[in-house]
């Protein structure tokens, strides 16, 4: 009997790190384990209560049928004019909304990358860029972006990854995992590099609400004139407005590169959730005031966070300037016997960490870089008071 057999791309991708590790730690939970989870970047803060109410009405006033496959012309236009205002004059054309901001890379590289290219990526980086670049055919180049110099890629480290095979470079700031931001200096110096190339830009600006102290973020594309022309800016309101389940997001890029990323949306899953887009309409043009309160616990936990990972033994951390993730350094504690088990690398770490304190991290290796481990302070301070003393045990 034949036996249908898997395509060889199914031999470029491994499933996420950050969702295995959640699942493993909900496995434990289901077996009656009080596992304290910090995996997922996923805001413990309920979608606010105006969103929700403009979710509703939606579904009343029978919106829920197909919208146009880029997304309903209201919040397409609603974008448009939010960019706009901050220094990116958009076009509606230029919008694209998609089955959140994951989807919005996918139709950005599928749009431009291919067999033959190369996407230069700085490491650390989000754990599904290198995957999604493969399955398009092209290769992750991996820059290797080390504690010392902030996990941020410098202009001259761009430079010499070109080659003519060069298509894109992705960026990510405030970064996931490391809670890196550059700095508008260094924001400009890359600019001017990649304004010396042909290769163009995907700039993932999820977290920009998500800055502390002095740190801001930048819409990349308005650094400098031409820019635009060669960059696709992602984004959407999981992160900032705890609408992670909601899977809203959205790309801005120069109109033909729009307008194929749609049409490949239209063949893959056609519109975004059109209650969602309504919810979203109402995030992007309603109050902004529960944005506030959750960033005041978002700087309320990294402080907390910070103060803590000073008492575990042989642990540092770069104090992230964004997102709500610390990218402690663990590698101290590699060929020791932790609970019992010998702990060689980040994987072993983390999951030692999860079977023996029950505390749930995710290894630096997921995002290219070695001796880390990623905790998410999007949780409670109790579960992350919790989760110190299980580690500090842990690791005594």
């Amino acid at each position: 009997m034949a036996i249908l057999t898997l395509a060889e791309r199914s031999k470029l991708i491994a499933p996420s790190a950050t969702l295995a590790m959640g699942a493993a730690a909900k496995k434990l939970k289901g077996q009656g384990v009080a596992v304290m989870d910090f995996a997922l970047g996923e805001p413990d803060f309920n979608t606010p209560l105006n969103i929700q109410e403009a979710a509703i009405k939606a579904m009343r006033d029978g919106q829920t049928h197909y919208t146009p496959p880029a997304g309903t012309p209201e919040l397409r236009e609603a974008l448009a004019d939010h960019y706009t205002s901050r220094g990116l004059p958009t076009k509606m054309a230029q919008v694209i909304v998609s089955n959140g901001a994951k989807q919005s890379i996918h139709n950005a590289l599928m749009a431009v990358t291919g067999p033959g290219d190369e996407v230069i990526i700085p490491a650390p980086y989000w754990v599904s860029y290198a995957d999604l670049v493969r399955l398009t055919g092209a290769t992750p180049v991996l820059v290797d972006c080390p504690e010392s110099q902030g996990f941020k890629m410098t202009a001259q480290q761009f430079r010499n990854a070109v080659t003519p095979r060069s298509k894109l470079l992705m960026i990510n700031s405030p970064s996931n995992p490391t809670g890196s931001v550059y700095t508008k200096a260094e924001m400009e110096a890359l600019a001017d590099a990649v304004l010396e190339t042909s290769v163009g830009v995907i700039s993932d600006e999820i977290y920009e609400a998500l800055t502390y102290g002095d740190a801001k973020s930048y819409i990349f594309s308005t650094l400098r004139p031409g820019l635009a022309d060669r960059t696709i800016t992602i984004s959407g309101v999981s992160k900032s407005y705890a609408m992670t389940g909601w899977r809203i997001g959205w790309s801005i890029s120069p109109e033909p590169v729009a307008k194929f990323m749609g049409d490949v949306q239209s063949q893959e899953t056609s519109n975004p959730c059109s209650i969602s887009q309504w919810a979203a309409l109402e995030a992007i043009n309603g109050p902004q005031d529960d944005i506030a309160i959750m960033k005041a616990a978002f700087v309320q936990r990294r402080a907390y966070v910070l103060d803590r990972i000073k008492t575990l033994p042989g642990v540092t951390c770069v104090p992230p300037d964004g997102a709500f993730y610390a990218y402690m350094n663990v590698s101290s504690h590699f060929g020791r016997t932790l609970g019992g088990v010998l702990v060689n690398d980040s994987t072993s770490f983390c999951m030692t960490a999860l079977e023996k304190a029950h505390v749930a991290l995710v290894m630096g290796s997921a995002f290219g870089s070695e001796g880390y481990a990623r905790m998410s302070f999007a949780t409670d301070l109790d579960t992350i008071g919790r989760g110190f003393d299980a580690l500090e045990k842990f690791l005594a």
